[in-house]
């Protein structure tokens, strides 16, 4: 005899439980393989791929741990070092005393109709090159080429510059001396 109930036509083994069960290991199943997949990934960035040694899971995970932990250390000595370099340059912070401020220097050479200005200073000065270029221009010249370089704690700023018109020039001592005021 069977031992299944027979009702309706139908034998009733209790499909519907069974059926979320089945559900229920395979998504088990799939979640271990996935964690075993992740642990395996996670073992060969840690450790060496050379390494004849079997570790388990958990020697595994306590590796990275302490990779990880002496990662964020490393990282803590590199912002410390960091933050006392940039300190030592602004002098903001800590009372570590800053660098001297640099005395701005200032050269301004003229040759027929042509006029070159040179301006070293220091990396937070209190003018700007457009400044400059407005003080060439309002005494006549026209600028034809302007660059800067930074080197160190100084910027050297180089503007060449010709009269607008050749009959009248530019006055070199005049543009010297408007460029020490906006400077000073």
């Amino acid at each position: 005899m069977e031992s299944c109930s027979r009702s309706g036509g139908s034998f009733s083994t209790g499909g519907a439980q069974g059926g979320r069960k089945m559900e229920r290991k395979d998504r088990e199943r799939e979640r271990r393989q996935q964690l075993k997949e992740l642990c395996f990934h996670l073992s060969s960035l840690i450790s060496p791929s050379n390494s004849k040694d079997v570790m388990t899971q958990k020697d595994n995970l306590d590796e990275a741990v302490t990779y990880i932990l002496k990662l964020k250390e490393r990282v803590e000595e590199l912002r410390e070092i960091r933050d006392s370099k940039s300190i030592g340059i602004r002098g903001t912070k800590r009372n570590i005393p800053a660098v001297p401020p640099v005395p701005p220097v200032i050269e301004v050479r003229s040759e027929d109709t042509n006029l070159e200005v040179v301006l070293v200073c220091g990396l937070h000065n209190g003018f700007k090159l457009h400044q400059v270029i407005a003080i060439l221009e309002e005494e006549g010249a026209i600028v034809k080429n302007a660059n800067f370089s930074v080197v160190s704690d100084k910027v050297f700023y180089t503007i060449h510059s010709q009269a607008f018109s050749p009959r009248i020039g530019v006055e070199a001592s005049r543009v010297l001396e408007r460029l020490q005021d906006l400077v000073s």
